[in-house]
């Protein structure tokens, strides 16, 4: 006959309920993160309704193009409200930026700097450990320091990745006109010279940015359109040089094979200067430098002399 339950075993069986309890907790909440998960992975189209048609139809997009975008998006719309009431003089430049960056175009800039602020917002926790072990409650304000300081590192790439695509494109620009140039004498039309270099170039930034020029003449824009969007996107002073000429010859008639021939040279010409301005700014960065190493040179020469002699005053 059972008696009645000693104290170990509802101890037990106490034990068993939270256990049992626990794990029902833990499935629950791993249901939930795998459903996260799944709508993460999902791209279906958001449904039209009131908001501009437009902005759907970049949201979409982005939701394509972007993983992080599409994960967190609302939050990403939030802070993208807050950006552009907070940093509106900062926003056309860093929606410069992220266009000569090469990013996708369907980011606007308030919430490309709402994702920034996201990465730096989730490695605070990160910083807060670190510092509050090392410093005690006072690493809180470091933490939020150096999450801030993160941000701005970030802000400082994209501007860096935009600076070296637009050199990237500079560079490679010339033989890319001077292609357009061979193909339209040889009797192409532009739009084909320009498919046929595009395809040439294929993988590289000033592709990129001439097939973009490609796609908006074929969606219905004129050449004119094309090239002055391609402008404001990039921004660049010797690129807006370059198609402002090439702008000024579709107004005025000209061929445009002689227009990029002439723009061909001259941005070679620019280059050279470039480089020799480089170069002459080469002797007056390694002067500090050769006197250092002559000083040292004129030490180990003279050194054991000047020991010697003063070990010879000394003995005297």
């Amino acid at each position: 006959m059972d008696g009645p339950m000693t104290d170990w075993q509802q101890m037990q069986q106490s034990s068993g309920y939270l256990l049992a309890a626990a794990c029902l907790m833990w499935g629950i909440a791993a249901a939930l993160v795998a459903r996260w998960l799944w709508l993460v992975l999902q791209t279906e189209d958001i449904p039209q309704g009131r908001e501009w048609r437009y902005d759907i139809s970049r949201i979409n997009e982005l939701r394509r193009a972007d993983w992080f975008y599409r994960s967190f998006q609302p939050v990403l719309q939030l802070l993208g409200r807050f950006n552009r009431a907070a940093f509106r003089e900062a926003l056309p430049e860093i929606q410069r930026h992220i266009h000569a960056a090469g990013l996708s175009r369907f980011w606007l800039a308030e919430e490309y700097l709402g994702k920034l602020e996201m990465i730096g917002a989730a490695l605070l926790p990160i910083y807060t450990y670190f510092f509050v072990r090392a410093v005690g409650l006072g690493g809180l304000l470091l933490a939020l320091a150096l999450s801030l300081l993160t941000v701005w590192l970030l802000r400082l790439r994209l501007a860096s990745r935009a600076a070296r695509r637009l050199r990237d494109i500079k560079r490679r620009l010339p033989f890319l006109l001077d292609l357009l140039t061979l193909l339209m004498e040889a009797g192409s039309t532009f739009l084909n010279a320009l498919t046929q270099a595009v395809e040439e170039y294929r993988g590289h930034a000033v592709a990129e940015e001439f097939g973009r020029v490609l796609a908006d003449m074929q969606l219905g824009k004129t050449r004119f359109e094309a090239f002055s969007a391609m402008k404001d996107r990039l921004a660049d002073d010797e690129i807006t040089s370059i198609i402002g000429s090439i702008l000024q010859g579709e107004t005025l008639g000209t061929p445009l094979a002689s227009i990029f021939r002439t723009q061909a040279d001259v941005l070679r010409i620019k280059r050279s200067q470039r480089a020799e301005t480089i170069a002459g700014e080469a002797g007056v960065n390694m002067l500090l430098p050769g006197i250092l190493v002559m000083a040292a040179a004129v030490l180990i020469l003279i050194g054991p002399f000047l020991l010697n002699y003063l070990d010879f005053g000394m003995a005297l």
